[in-house]
């Protein structure tokens, strides 16, 4: 026969830490238990009393292919609300003959680009181009960051080229400058290597099992 249920049996259920969980082959779980979801979405939006900031993910190209609109909403849909995460597309330019990286074609394009790049921005927000020449973050350092985002409650705007990457004037309004990899990657994947990143710096904040390093 069970005990009845007491004020204090349900204060201290309330207490206790969510059992962690994992894939049996040692991989990183796909898909968190709703029951563990919802608690870290309390803990971090209505409930915990912060500031609430959007991270928008501002690049170039609207034809993606499938496999890259899913990861991306794989993981922006696993951030609380507190921590959203939204992409801004813009079109790429057209190049006409321009083949090659500095044509003039190529240039003006680059330049277009930016331009809708920079209308993206929220009014306010801080602004880190994704670019080869920036600074490369560990999940760490990313982590650092987020958190400090976060705590001054102010939206960041993400800003990615397309194949010939950021115009001048995207770098020249960046309060920040990352550098994803020192090796190049299909501009398209970019979106995918953020999106799991900014998961993995939040469940690291959390200590969320997601991040296991």
């Amino acid at each position: 026969v069970r005990s009845p249920e007491t004020p204090r049996r349900r204060r201290a259920a309330a207490a206790r830490p969510p059992e962690p969980f994992g894939a049996p082959n040692g991989h990183d779980p796909v898909e968190p238990p709703a029951r563990f979801r919802l608690r870290e979405s309390a803990a971090i939006g209505a409930g915990s009393g912060g500031p609430w900031v959007k991270i928008v993910l501002a690049a170039v190209g609207t034809r993606m292919p499938g496999w890259v609109g899913e990861a991306f909403e794989e993981y922006a849909r696993r951030l609380p609300p507190a921590c959203r995460l939204v992409l801004r597309e813009v079109p790429t330019a057209y190049r006409g003959g321009a083949a090659r990286k500095g044509a003039a074609g190529s240039v003006a394009a680059v330049r277009r680009e930016g331009e809708g790049l920079l209308r993206a921005v929220p009014p306010g927000a801080r602004v880190v181009a994704l670019d080869e020449r920036g600074a490369a973050w560990s999940t760490a350092d990313l982590a650092g960051r987020l958190e400090t985002w976060m705590a001054e409650g102010r939206d960041t705007a993400l800003l990615a080229g397309g194949p010939d990457g950021l115009a001048p004037a995207c770098r020249g309004r960046a309060d920040l400058t990352w550098s994803l990899s020192r090796l190049t990657f299909p501009h398209a994947l970019v979106r995918v290597v953020v999106a799991e990143q900014l998961w993995r710096a939040w469940s690291l904040l959390h200590r969320h099992p997601y991040h296991r390093a």
